[in-house]
């Protein structure tokens, strides 16, 4: 590494690079448990055509809308076999909710946990992989869908407290 490559002193450091700048777990052994919080995102773009078919259960696999929100809450709890360096969490909840519009699909996760760390890897995983799910699902009819704008709304608990995008 250079030294245009290394951080300066008042840039925040990487949490997950040790002090040779090595990879490293993160430890959080000295971390207060607390209760943690997390929402994300995920959004796919498709036909109208598309859309209409998602909400009248229609596509030739079946129930794509179930099947999207179960694999988001499986894909949530195998956060840490698909991250590396992520901590396994016991989660204590993990909601899927999905809203269709006139031509996408709002996929919108919450996990929540009490841990020494928190929980946005395992609210984007759950969205990412309910996204991927309906394009699964709908591709026979629509092959240009987009999976897109997977994001992390908000995170509560921990030391750094809350946390909400403004934009």
């Amino acid at each position: 590494m250079n030294h245009e490559d290394r951080p300066s002193a008042t840039a925040p450091q990487l949490s997950h690079l040790d002090a040779e700048g090595r990879l490293a777990m993160v430890d959080v052994s000295e971390k207060a448990v607390t209760r943690r919080v997390a929402k994300a995102q995920a959004v796919v773009r498709m036909a109208p055509a598309t859309a209409t078919a998602l909400a009248a259960g229609t596509l030739a696999k079946g129930d794509a809308i179930a099947l999207a929100r179960a694999a988001g809450v499986m894909a949530a709890k195998r956060t840490a076999e698909l991250i590396p360096l992520c901590h396994g969490l016991a989660l204590d909840h993990v909601d899927v909710a999905i809203t269709l519009g006139p031509d996408f699909a709002e996929i919108t996760t919450i996990a929540v946990t009490t841990a020494r760390t928190g929980v946005e890897m395992e609210a984007l995983v759950a969205a990412s992989v309910a996204a991927l799910t309906l394009y699964d699902m709908a591709k026979a009819i629509d092959r240009e869908m987009v999976v897109g704008e997977i994001l992390l709304l908000e995170k509560h608990g921990g030391r750094s407290g809350s946390w909400v995008r403004t934009r």
